[in-house]
C-alpha cells in the first residue's frame, strides 16, 4: 500500500508516494553507483518512491500512457509528471521512512540530503478534490486544512479579482481577502506546516508557501463556481480581463490603470475589519400575468448591509431619504457610492443605475434578470458583495419524472419478478410537481426566453437544458423496458436534465423507494436458526433476500450492535443454497464468526480458509467459507476458480480505499451477488462510499472520475443539495442503515452513561512528569521535520505512561501500590463493581501496562482478572471470551485496545473503563460497543480516567471544543498534535498547580 505525500512545488501541489518495497530501478543505484563515485553531490533516486503509474492509480487519476509517465508530460486530465528534488533526512543509503509506512529508520543520526522522487502535479481543481479524499499523512492533512480555509473564504465571499503582471502580459486571478480571525488562522496554519510540505522549496518560509497555495486554491475554487462566462465577446482590455476571470485561460493584456485600481481595492479590503458592504437584491415582477413570454418588470434593489450581520439591511432609497440605523458608518451614502463604483467593474450593466444622482435600483428585462442570476450574482458574491436572490433561484428547474407500472401485479420476488421483467414506463418533463406538455415545451423553445413562468413558478431555462428537454421529447417517452433498464436510468442521472421524481409500483417501486425493507413483507425467523429475530431484523432479512433474488448487491450499514452478523447468518439459513458463501473479514473477527455460526446456525457447514494449513479442497463442501482480507489477496487466483453464491465483506470500511490491494482482490472474486457489512459506510469522504458500492454493485455508480465530478465535488465542495438528493436516490435502494438510538428500531436497549473520572497525580508522578516535559521540550525545540514529529509522539507516550504509573515509564519492575492516583482510582472502581456482583472491561492502549495491571488487580481484589492482547493465539482468545461471557462469577477483563476494540461481543460487562485515552472518539466508542450492543440487559456505565492538570485534561478539552471535527482531525490518534508549535506544545504539556476536581457526566 502506498503512502502518499503532498509538497508545494512552486506552481502547484505535487503528490509523491512511498512504497513498502524498494523499486528495482532505484535499488540498482546503490551507494556504489556512478553518480556517487563521480563526486557524491548529485541527488540520488529515493529508493522507496513509487513510479508515476502506481501513484496516479493510487490517487484515482486516469492511467498515464507510456509517454505520459515521462517527466514533463501531461496526462489526459492535465496532470503533469515531474521529478522533484526533496531535502529529506536520512543516511547515505536511504531517507528516513515516514511514520505512516510502519518501517523503522535504520540510522540513529539522520542528516538532510537531496533525493529525487517522481511526482504528479494535477491542476488545482483536481488537487482540491484529491485532498477531500485523502488525509492519510501529515502533509495531506495539512494541505486539506489549507483547502478547507480556501473553501470557507470563497463561501463567505472573502475574495477579490486582481490583475497580476506576468512578463509582458498579465493574469486575471482571484485572491483571498484575509484579515481579522482569518489572518490569525493563516498564521496558525503556517506555524503548524510540517517541513515535509515545503521540502521542494526548502529555502522559502512556510508563510510564503502557505499564501501561494491559498491563492492558488482560492482562484481554482472561484473559477469552478463561476461556470458562465462574464463576457461572451470581449472587445476592450477590461472586458478581456473580465472574460479571463472565468475562463480556463487566465492570461490577458496588462492594463496598468486597472491594475492599480484593483490593488487599491484589495489593500482597502484587507485592511478593513467588518464594516458594511453594498448588497444587490433581485426582485421579480409584481402582479405579472401568468404568461411564459413576460419580459419585463425585474429590478435589482441597491442597499447597504452589515458584513458581519446580514440582517442589518438598509435599501438605498431609505439612505437617500435620510434613514439611519445603528451599525452604519457616519456617511453611508459615500460607502454606497464607493461600493457601487467598485461593483460596476464586475457588473458593467450597473452603469445605467449610476447615471442618476441618487441610485436606488436597476430595472431589468427577463434576459437581464437571467444574466444577473447566472453571471453577475456569483461574481459579485465571490468578490465580497452581498447578494439576495428569490427563494426559487437555483432550485426550481426543468427535469424529468419517471413513471413505471408492472405489467402484472407481482407482490413478491419469489413469484417470478426479476430485473429482466418488462414494465410499462413513461418519461415526462416536469417543473417541481407539475408536468410540462409537449405543446408547452414547444412554446418555450419558440420564445427562447431564459426565465419563464410555468404553472405560476419561475423557472431558469438555459439553452443547454432546453436542448436536453427537446431531445427527451423527441426520444422514446413511453413504452416497454426491462426493470434493469429503468434502474440504470435512475442511477445514471447525469445532472444535465435531472431526474426529479420516480413513481414506480410493485417490486420495482419497493426497490427504488429506498425504503424497501419497510414495504416488503418481513421474513420470520427461518427454521434452523437458533434465535428469534427482532422485527427490524426480520425486515432486514427480507431486504437482503429481495436484493439477492434480483441479482443485486447491498450494503447492510446498521449501527454497531444491531446484529448484522445474525441477520447475515439468517439469510444463509433461509436460502439453504448448495453453493458456498465466501465471507471476508479482519483476522480478529474469525473466531467471532465461528462462534456466532455455531451458536445461531449450527446446521451450516463452516470452513475457515486461513493459516498455514488451509486447503482449498474443503471449500466445495462448505456452506460458509471464512477468510481474511490478507488471505483473500494472497489466494486470489485460488478463490477466483471456485463458484460462490455471494461474497460478503464484514467491516467493509477495510475496502473504503478502492486502490488498495485487498479492495481490488475482493472485487475480483466473481459472484452473482455481494454484501458489504459496515457500521460506517462513510467515515471521511464520499469516495469511500463509491469504493464500497463498487464492490457491492460493480459499475453501478460509473467510473470513479465521473462519480467525483457528478457527486463528490458538488456535495463536498459546494454543499449541492440537488447532487446530494441524486446520490441518495442512486444509492438508497442498495443501502440499509438503522441506528440503535432510533426507538422505532429498538426500544429495549439500555442506556449508556459516560463519566469522566479525574485522578490526581502522586508527588512522585508530578516530579517525574515535570522532568519529562523539561527534558523533551528542549529536544523538540532544537529539532524539525520528521525528527520533531517523532520526539513529540515520544513525549506523548512518556507523559501518558507517567499518568498511568511511574513503573510503566521506568520499566524497572518496581512495586505498584501507592504510587499512582489513576491506579488507586481503578482499584476503587474494581472493588465497587465486583461488590455489586458485576463485570467490567478495562481498556488500555499499552500491552505492557495491561500485563502489569492483570496480576496486580487479581491479587488485590481477589477475583479473576482476565487479560487479552494481540499476542494471544486464537484458541486462547476464544477461551477467555467464552469464560467472561458465561462464567457467573464477577470479574474484570483487561483488554488491549488495538486487539479487542472491534469484533467482540462482551455483553456480560455492564461497566467499561478507558484506563488511558486513545484521543480518538470513534475508536473509544467502538471499544465501548463491545458491551453496549444487542444482548445487553443492563445500563452500561462508561468511565474515562483522566489525570487532572496534565496533558490528558488539556487534550480532552481540545477534543470537546472540536467535537464536530474529531473523527477527521483526530482520526489517527495523537499524530495531529505533532503539528503544534513548541509554544502550543508547552501549553499542552504543562503541569498545572491546582488540578481540576470532580467528575463530569
Amino acid at each position: 500500500m502506498l503512502v502518499v505525500h503532498g509538497v508545494w512545488a512552486g506552481d502547484g501541489l505535487a503528490f509523491w508516494a512511498e512504497q513498502p518495497e524498494p523499486s528495482p530501478d532505484s535499488a540498482a543505484k546503490g551507494p556504489g553507483s556512478a553518480s556517487r563515485r563521480a563526486g557524491g553531490s548529485a541527488p540520488r533516486p529515493h529508493p522507496h518512491a513509487a513510479p508515476p503509474g502506481a501513484l496516479t492509480t493510487a490517487l484515482g487519476l486516469s492511467e498515464p500512457a507510456a509517454s505520459s509517465s515521462q517527466p514533463g508530460a501531461l496526462g489526459s486530465d492535465g496532470v503533469e509528471v515531474r521529478v522533484l528534488e526533496l531535502l529529506l533526512p536520512g543516511s547515505v543509503a536511504e531517507p528516513v521512512p515516514s511514520p505512516e509506512t510502519g518501517r523503522l529508520a535504520e540510522t540513529a543520526r539522520p542528516r538532510l540530503r537531496l533525493w529525487r522522487v517522481p511526482a504528479v502535479v494535477p491542476p488545482a481543481a483536481t488537487a482540491l478534490a484529491l485532498l477531500a479524499g485523502r488525509q492519510d499523512t501529515g502533509t495531506l492533512r495539512h494541505w486539506a486544512a489549507v483547502a478547507d480555509l480556501a473553501r470557507d473564504l470563497v463561501r463567505r465571499g472573502r475574495v477579490l479579482p486582481q490583475l497580476v503582471p506576468d512578463g509582458e502580459a498579465a493574469r486575471a486571478v482571484w485572491r483571498p481577502v484575509v484579515n481579522g480571525l482569518d489572518a490569525a488562522h493563516v498564521r496558525e496554519l503556517a506555524l503548524a506546516m510540517p517541513p515535509a510540505c515545503r521540502t521542494a522549496r526548502a529555502e522559502r518560509p512556510s508563510m510564503d508557501v502557505l499564501r501561494e497555495a491559498l491563492e492558488t486554491f482560492t482562484d481554482a475554487l472561484v473559477r469552478r463556481a463561476l461556470t458562465e462566462p462574464l463576457v461572451t465577446r470581449p472587445a476592450t482590455p477590461r472586458e478581456r480581463w473580465l472574460a479571463a476571470l472565468t475562463g480556463p485561460e487566465p492570461s490577458c493584456q496588462d492594463v496598468p490603470e486597472l491594475r492599480r485600481e484593483l490593488t487599491r481595492w484589495y489593500d482597502a479590503a484587507t485592511a478593513a475589519e467588518g464594516a458594511t458592504r453594498v448588497c444587490f437584491r433581485l426582485l421579480e415582477p409584481t402582479g405579472a400575468p401568468d404568461r411564459a413570454d413576460d419580459t419585463g418588470g425585474w429590478r435589482v434593489e441597491l442597499a447597504l448591509q452589515a458584513a458581519d450581520d446580514p440582517s442589518l439591511y438598509v435599501p438605498a432609497a431609505a439612505l437617500w431619504a435620510g434613514e439611519r440605523a445603528p451599525g452604519l458608518p457616519p456617511a453611508p451614502e459615500r460607502e454606497l457610492l464607493t461600493g457601487l463604483g467598485r461593483a460596476v467593474r464586475l457588473y458593467p450593466e450597473l452603469d445605467r443605475a449610476l447615471r442618476v444622482p441618487e441610485p436606488c435600483e436597476l430595472p431589468l428585462d427577463t434576459a437581464g434578470a437571467f444574466g444577473f442570476l447566472r453571471q453577475a450574482a456569483p461574481l459579485l458574491q465571490a468578490a465580497g458583495f452581498g447578494v439576495q436572490l428569490p427563494r426559487w433561484a437555483g432550485r426550481t428547474r426543468l427535469g424529468l419524472k419517471l413513471t413505471t407500472r408492472t405489467k402484472a401485479q407481482t407482490a413478491a420476488v419469489s413469484q417470478g419478478f426479476g430485473l429482466r421483467e418488462l414494465v410499462d414506463f413513461r418519461m415526462d418533463l416536469a417543473v417541481g410537481e407539475d408536468t410540462v406538455t409537449e405543446e408547452e415545451l414547444a412554446e418555450l423553445a419558440r420564445l427562447k426566453v431564459p426565465l419563464v413562468r410555468v404553472r405560476g413558478q419561475w423557472v431558469e431555462l438555459d439553452e443547454r437544458q432546453l436542448k436536453a428537454a427537446l431531445r427527451a421529447v423527441e426520444g422514446s417517452r413511453a413504452g416497454e423496458a426491462s426493470a434493469a433498464e429503468v434502474l440504470r436510468q435512475v442511477v445514471a442521472d447525469d445532472g444535465e436534465l435531472p431526474l426529479l421524481e420516480v413513481d414506480a409500483d410493485g417490486v420495482l417501486g419497493d426497490l427504488l423507494s429506498g425504503r424497501a425493507e419497510r414495504r416488503l413483507r418481513p421474513i420470520a425467523t427461518p427454521p434452523g436458526l437458533d434465535a428469534v429475530l427482532r422485527p427490524y431484523q426480520e425486515r432486514g432479512l427480507a431486504w437482503l433476500s429481495f436484493l439477492s433474488e434480483l441479482g443485486l448487491g447491498g450494503v447492510l450499514a446498521d449501527d454497531m450492535g444491531l446484529g448484522k452478523t445474525v441477520t447475515t447468518l439468517a439469510l444463509l439459513v433461509h436460502e439453504a443454497a448448495g453453493t458456498p458463501t465466501l465471507l471476508v473479514c479482519p483476522m480478529s473477527l474469525i473466531g467471532n464468526w465461528q462462534r456466532e455460526a455455531a451458536r445461531f446456525a449450527p446446521g451450516l457447514r463452516v470452513y475457515v480458509h486461513h493459516g498455514g494449513g488451509r486447503d482449498a479442497a474443503h471449500i466445495p463442501g462448505a456452506d460458509l467459507v471464512i477468510t481474511t482480507y490478507g488471505t483473500a489477496h494472497r489466494d486470489l487466483e485460488t478463490l477466483r476458480r471456485h463458484e460462490w453464491r455471494r461474497v460478503v465483506c464484514d467491516e467493509a470500511q477495510a475496502i473504503k480505499n478502492s486502490g488498495t490491494l485487498q479492495a481490488r482482490a475482493v472485487r475480483a472474486i466473481p459472484a452473482p451477488t455481494r454484501l458489504a457489512l459496515t457500521g460506517t459506510p462513510v467515515e471521511n469522504h464520499l469516495a469511500e462510499l463509491w469504493s464500497i458500492m463498487e464492490f457491492a454493485n460493480p459499475g453501478l455508480l460509473g467510473p470513479r472520475a465521473r462519480f467525483r465530478t457528478r457527486y463528490q465535488e458538488p456535495i463536498e465542495a459546494r454543499q449541492d443539495d440537488e447532487a446530494a438528493a441524486a446520490l441518495k436516490r442512486a444509492t438508497g435502494p442498495f443501502i440499509l442503515r438503522r441506528l440503535k438510538t432510533d426507538t422505532s428500531i429498538i426500544s429495549d436497549l439500555p442506556e449508556k452513561l459516560e463519566v469522566k473520572e479525574w485522578c490526581p497525580l502522586t508527588p512522585e508522578q508530578a516530579s517525574l512528569y515535570q522532568a519529562v516535559v523539561d527534558d523533551m521540550l528542549a529536544k523538540i525545540d532544537d529539532s524539525e521535520g520528521i525528527e520533531r514529529r517523532g520526539l513529540v509522539l515520544a513525549t506523548m507516550a512518556k507523559l501518558k505512561q507517567v499518568c498511568n504509573h511511574p513503573a510503566h515509564l521506568l520499566k524497572d519492575g518496581s512495586r505498584l501500590a501507592g504510587r499512582s492516583g489513576k491506579l488507586a482510582r481503578l482499584e476503587q472502581l474494581g472493588e465497587e463493581i465486583l461488590a455489586e456482583g458485576e463485570k467490567a472491561l478495562l481498556f488500555t492502549q499499552y500491552a505492557e501496562f495491561g500485563a502489569l495491571l492483570q496480576p496486580y488487580l487479581e491479587r488485590r481484589l481477589e477475583r479473576p482478572v482476565l487479560w487479552l492482547h494481540g499476542g494471544l493465539p486464537k484458541k486462547t482468545r476464544d477461551r477467555l471470551v467464552d469464560r467472561f461471557q458465561h462464567d457467573p462469577e464477577p470479574m474484570l477483563f483487561v483488554l488491549s485496545l488495538k486487539a479487542a476494540g472491534v469484533g467482540l461481543n462482551l455483553t456480560a460487562a455492564s461497566h467499561v473503563v478507558h484506563v488511558d485515552r486513545w484521543w480518538n472518539p470513534a475508536v473509544e466508542d467502538q471499544a465501548t460497543d463491545r458491551a453496549f450492543r444487542i444482548g445487553q440487559r443492563k445500563n452500561v456505565q462508561v468511565r474515562k480516567l483522566i489525570c487532572a492538570g496534565t496533558l490528558e485534561e488539556r487534550v480532552d478539552e481540545l477534543i470537546e471544543r472540536k467535537k464536530a471535527l474529531a473523527e477527521r482531525v483526530v482520526g489517527t490518534g495523537e499524530e495531529w498534535l505533532t503539528d503544534l508549535s513548541t509554544g502550543e506544545l508547552r501549553e499542552v504539556f504543562r503541569l498545572t498547580a491546582e488540578p481540576a476536581q470532580g467528575a463530569v457526566g
